[in-house]
């Protein structure tokens, strides 16, 4: 029974390892996006590695934009109504497909290891519209992983929102020993083996982790937002910005993953807008 035991472990955590690694380099592609909003246009524009990538864009009244960033599994519809809010508030916006999402080209990738790109392309796409004096990001999920990134790099993303940024490598996940003990532990291990399996059925390399991305974004505001229905997530929120001291967290009671709007609409309103508002205009 035990020699069963441990054979039947072993064969879920190989498919773990196995199964996990599969879905993230191979995923279903997202539906095609239709018609633009009102107030916004279909917009084209190319990454430095010669994606085509496709979204839709509000012009500017503020003289502020905002690049917005669905998460994986994803087109420009799951973050449609986070674009429609801050384009009612004055600001440009661009939302669009991550590549091989959506209408985009490119290969997709649910850990978003080559998203970087994609939103240094949308910040000179938004930068050169009219009226654009400064720019900032909001990534939800993968896409807040992916902001965070490339505001690391990039020093033209002033101001940066991340929901339910938790992790895309293993380094993020180091924070499992201290909350889960022993468990923890073999969990982390896991995820170290699960990237590396990952990394060898991808042509993208795995990137920094979310503690690194942030302490390179310096002294520019981050808004990390969580679910309250997973502690989990302000958790890693709480280990990632660390040692950062311009890192605000917001837990969103009742909400789940990337729930903030529709749990609170007048506190996103304040909390999400407002910081924009204090942090891209007047520049």
């Amino acid at each position: 029974l035990l020699g069963a035991a441990g054979l039947a472990l072993a064969g879920l955590i190989g498919l773990y390892l196995l199964v996990i690694p599969l879905l993230t380099t191979q995923p279903l592609a997202a539906d095609t996006p239709g018609e633009p909003p009102a107030g916004f246009s279909e917009v084209v524009f190319e990454t430095s590695d010669g994606v085509t990538l496709r979204g839709w864009y509000a012009g500017t009244d503020n003289g502020a934009a905002v690049v917005v960033v669905p998460g994986s599994g994803s087109s420009r519809t799951g973050a449609a109504e986070q674009a429609g809010r801050l384009a009612e508030a004055g600001f440009g916006v661009l939302v669009y497909d991550p590549r091989g999402h959506g209408a985009s080209s490119g290969r997709a990738m649910d850990f978003g290891w080559a998203g970087d790109e994609d939103v240094t392309a949308a910040v000179t796409f938004t930068s050169a519209q009219p009226g654009v004096r400064s720019v900032g990001a909001l990534g939800l999920s993968m896409g807040g992983e992916q902001v965070l990134g490339a505001a690391a790099g990039d020093p033209r993303i002033a101001a940066v929102v991340a929901e339910g940024a938790t992790n895309r490598v293993a380094a993020d996940l180091a924070w499992l020993p201290d909350r889960y003990g022993t468990r923890g532990g073999l969990q982390l291990g896991l995820e170290h083996a699960k990237q590396a399996i990952t990394g060898l059925l991808t042509p993208y390399s795995a990137p920094g982790g979310l503690q690194e991305s942030l302490s390179a974004i310096g002294d520019r505001p981050v808004l990390l937002i969580t679910a309250g229905q997973r502690p989990d997530e302000l958790y890693a929120a709480t280990y990632h910005a660390a040692g950062s001291p311009t890192v605000e967290i917001w837990a969103v009671e009742g909400a789940g993953h990337v729930g903030a709007l529709a749990t609170d609409p007048g506190a996103w309103e304040q909390r999400v807008v407002g910081f924009f508002k204090e942090a891209l205009l007047d520049r």
